[in-house]
């Protein structure tokens, strides 16, 4: 009987114990998964959408803004009529009958989203018809009030794997984060049935927009530019090309524009072969642009002086391959500022050997060459620089007049403007001032990454540079009474580990005006068919973009 009633009595304790147990984990360990579980059966979650932030040029005009638009959503527990309603949505929303019907009469959902980015048209058209169980949230959607203007440096928003929206390219995807803002909520309760709780409770979390942007780019040096690309372009029969125009002192993207481009707006339209801005993600051999800097190389060393002679007798030849001059011309004796202006590949062999091997390769890595620019833009691509074991005397031969090394159009852009500022290596950038939704302001400072070259070096090759284009083949269609910093290029392009003799990279680079550049400007011309030569494609495109741009800062021809 005793050992009954011990039975009995550890058996109690034991199932104490275990309801104490239970309620301890109810209670502690998994309260907050009770209470989470709780509120999704009693109450019913809206997102309220976050206005994305706007995007403007320097000016303050807008570039991208946002229009109102509209998410349609169903109460499925609400709908009367499931074959009507179907119906009526499938028709005014474009969705096909079938999806709708499936969302709409599942009434296991409070709610159910049933289209995103809406027009305000069709929202009126479906109040008016009164359908039950049919709500609305605003939201917004993209609007590019310039049409297809910077669409490269803008970028454009999708829907990513979770449906939401998504920045991608350019602006819009490097800067998502700070764009998009933060969507808030709305939460009603709701009864057994599904319905909402008319006097329960409703907490809201509002939303918190995104930040504005206010971008480096200038609207009317980016309309001169993309208006005398396109004319460009046509004229030449190129299959694209390519206008940068950088700030030199501060390295701010003034204008940057490609052809072919796209419509953000419309970007589904485009293959994604579009969206790829080539300004700062393809690559391409430079040619005799690439003069410039290893001449400026030369002179900040102190391997040549404007006095230095050199021997333009004919052919060179390094490890059995024979390097002539572009149009088979030999000059005899000439001096530095004259192997600009006659384009001479032999001269700058002669230079760089001048150089040392090991100095040229310090001076590739100061320029940027095989490192990514760090500028704030989505999907920027950088070729690599061979490690120096894998160089050979014929690659330090043509990197010298710019074959054999790969380059993107903004690191050439950012090299040379060291020469037009001065020595200063700029880091480039094109968001100047970010804008919270309180007011406040973050000003984006320029900053010098390293100084390259003596304020001398860069003065004297500035002059060089204006001398081969009073000199050079340009001489005939220079702007009359300007002086412009400049120097062609012609690059075969390489395919299959050899270059194709009837496709070219034409290209000219420059900057004015000589006595405190305003701007440094690369115009590339892929595949000119008109002519292969950057002297008769890339130059005239140029000169015409920086006669329009001399007029619109006000520069005089004495400066």
């Amino acid at each position: 009987m005793e050992n009954r009633i011990k039975i009995v009595f550890y058996f109690s304790l034991l199932l104490f114990l275990a309801i104490i147990l239970r309620l301890f984990s109810w209670q502690v360990t998994s309260s907050e998964t009770l209470e989470g579980l709780s509120e999704r059966q009693t109450l019913t979650t809206f997102s309220i959408p976050a206005k994305r932030g706007k995007i403007f040029a320097s000016d303050g005009k807008p570039l991208v803004i946002n229009q109102r638009a509209f998410l349609v959503y169903a109460e499925p527990n609400n709908i009367k009529d499931f074959e009507k309603t179907s119906q009526i949505l499938a028709k005014d929303l474009d969705i096909p009958f079938a999806s709708i019907s499936a969302k709409i009469s599942d009434r296991s959902l409070a709610w159910v989203p049933l289209a995103h980015k809406v027009d305000e048209q069709i929202i009126n058209k479906l109040k008016n018809k009164n359908l039950d169980g049919l709500g609305f949230l605003e939201e917004s959607k993209r609007y590019y009030p310039e049409a297809s203007m910077a669409a490269h440096i803008l970028g454009f928003v999708g829907k990513n794997s979770k449906g939401e929206d998504q920045g991608y390219f350019g602006i819009e995807g490097y800067y998502n984060e700070q764009l998009k803002g933060r969507d808030g909520q709305i939460r009603k309760e709701r009864d057994a049935q599904g319905n909402t709780i008319l006097s329960g409770k409703i907490t809201e979390i509002p939303a918190e927009d995104g930040r504005d942007l206010t971008l480096t780019i200038d609207k009317t040096v980016q309309y001169i530019a993309e208006k005398k690309l396109q004319e460009g372009v046509e004229k030449y029969g190129a299959k694209g090309g390519t206008v940068l125009i950088l700030e030199p002192f501060s390295g701010a993207v003034i204008a940057a524009v490609s052809l072919p481009a796209y419509d953000p707006q419309k970007y589904n339209n485009y293959s994604n072969e579009f969206y790829k801005n080539p300004s700062i993600a393809s690559t391409y051999e430079p040619g005799s642009t690439f003069k410039v800097l290893i001449m400026a190389a030369a002179l900040n060393e102190g391997k040549i002086n404007l006095d230095t002679k050199i021997e333009e007798n004919g052919p060179i030849e390094i490890g059995g391959y024979k390097i002539n001059t572009w149009n088979q011309k030999y000059h005899g004796i000439i001096n530095p500022s004259q192997v600009l202006e006659y384009s001479s590949n032999v001269g700058m062999v002669i230079i760089e050997k001048l150089i040392g091997s090991d100095k040229l390769l310090n001076y590739l890595n100061d320029f940027g060459f095989g490192s990514l620019t760090g500028i704030d833009l989505q999907e920027e691509a950088s070729p690599n620089l061979r490690s120096k074991n894998k160089w050979y005397e014929i690659d330090f031969a043509t990197v010298s007049f710019g074959q054999g090394i790969a380059v993107t159009p903004l690191q050439m852009v950012k090299a040379v403007s060291a020469i037009a500022n001065g020595g200063k290596i700029m880091k480039p950038y094109v968001v100047k001032k970010i804008k919270l939704p309180s007011g406040e302001l973050i000003n984006i400072e320029p900053k010098v990454e390293k100084e390259i070259f003596s304020k001398e070096t860069s003065r004297i090759v500035s002059e060089m540079m204006v001398s081969a284009v009073e000199n050079g083949e340009t001489r005939f269609i220079e702007p009359l009474g300007y002086y412009i910093a400049g120097k062609t290029g012609t690059a075969q392009i390489p395919i299959k580990g050899h270059y194709d003799e009837d496709k070219t990279i034409a290209s000219f680079i420059g900057f004015a005006p000589i006595s405190k550049p305003r701007f440094v400007m690369l115009v590339t011309m892929r595949e000119p068919t008109a002519s292969p030569w950057g002297s008769e494609t890339a130059a005239p495109v140029f000169f015409n973009i920086a006669k329009e741009l001399f007029t619109y800062y006000g520069i005089s021809s004495s400066e």
